[in-house]
């Protein structure tokens, strides 16, 4: 029985469990590991894992594909524990929202006889834990690929096959492009959630403002309610990046300033027309198609991975139904 060891059962490496016994793999078997025993009982009554282990040397023995779901501070440390204990061939991934740090720990602490492909599937809630998980969770959304350079391509299209199996679009980029990224478009959002509920909430007129606080106000800062120490990780590595987009987003609130200040009506009216316009766009037409943040990959091919036929097969069924559904909608 083929083995994939899932260390740390939060919302991610919850919810990617539960996606992966969703998927119903034959002869695969799902070993978590949790901080806590409450944890991993949840998980079992669940029916996320199959296996709980305390420690994670002991869950990566005889496990092909290892997922590192931990703080990201805590994976240095969980690629020293496990890196004696991985079998030949064994393939390495992790889901942090950095991948600079996590590629070089990589490096640095994991044997030659494992591959190491990172991770990061673009998902999450503002609440954490294991009673958050969601098998749905990582449905349509991009989950990046950031594999190392000595990655062998089938352990690449493992990682592919799995993250598809979860319904996450996969892109291929590098780890460094990856942290340039989502600084801009992930981790100043959760700033500035922070910052603006921080504003409200240390003026004096606090329990008036939250009392006409709606939607706008609870949309726009509820990254806020996230976990302080998820973003005290983010900040710890890639904080040159984020200070990078913090100017940029500095420059275009004076920017704001100054036109509001001016009173000009059709400075105004620019202003926040042409955001409303793309942000539309954006909404209804998606991404721009062009090749910056990386090509998205092709649905893997049907060939045997590294788990076998298991997973091309799964997804086999799912793309026939695909086309059964397509082709009973053309008829009507």
């Amino acid at each position: 029985m083929e083995r994939i060891a899932i260390i740390g059962l939060g919302l991610i490496g919850g919810s990617l469990a539960l996606a992966l016994k969703r998927a119903d793999l034959s002869d695969v078997q799902i070993a978590g590991v949790a901080r806590t025993r409450e944890t991993l009982r949840k998980a079992r009554s669940a029916g996320a894992i199959d296996v709980g282990e305390g420690y994670a040397s002991d869950a990566v023995r005889g496990a092909r594909v290892v997922v590192v779901a931990t703080p990201i501070l805590a994976i240095r440390e969980v690629f020293e524990e496990i890196a004696p204990a991985l079998d030949e061939g064994a393939i390495v991934t992790d889901v942090a929202s950095t991948k600079g740090d996590v590629a070089r720990w990589a490096q640095e602490l994991l044997p030659a006889h494992a591959d190491f492909v990172g991770g990061h599937p673009m998902a999450g809630k503002e609440h954490a834990g294991f009673d958050e998980a969601d098998a749905n969770l990582f449905r349509g959304r991009p989950w990046v690929i950031a594999p190392s350079v000595s990655a062998g391509e089938s352990s690449v299209q493992t990682i592919v096959g799995i993250a598809q199996l979860t319904g996450a679009q996969t892109l291929l980029m590098d780890p460094l492009e990856h942290d340039s990224y989502v600084a801009a478009i992930s981790h100043l959002p959760l700033t500035l959630a922070s910052a603006l509920f921080s504003v409200a909430f240390g003026s004096a007129a606090w329990p008036e403002l939250a009392g006409l606080a709606s939607s706008g106000f609870r949309d726009t800062t509820r990254l806020a309610s996230g976990s302080p120490e998820m973003a005290h990780d983010i900040v710890m590595t890639n904080r040159e990046n984020m200070l990078h987009w913090i100017d940029r987003f500095q420059d275009e609130l004076s920017r704001f300033r100054g036109m509001i200040a001016s009173g000009e009506s059709e400075l105004v009216l620019e202003a926040f027309g042409k955001p409303q316009l793309e942000r539309d766009n954006f909404m209804l037409n998606g991404p721009p198609r062009r090749e910056m943040a990386g090509p998205e990959i092709e649905t893997i091919g049907l060939g045997d991975l590294l788990l076998g036929s298991k997973i091309s097969g799964y997804l086999k069924k799912q793309q026939e139904l695909i086309r059964d559904m397509e082709a009973r909608e053309k008829k009507r």
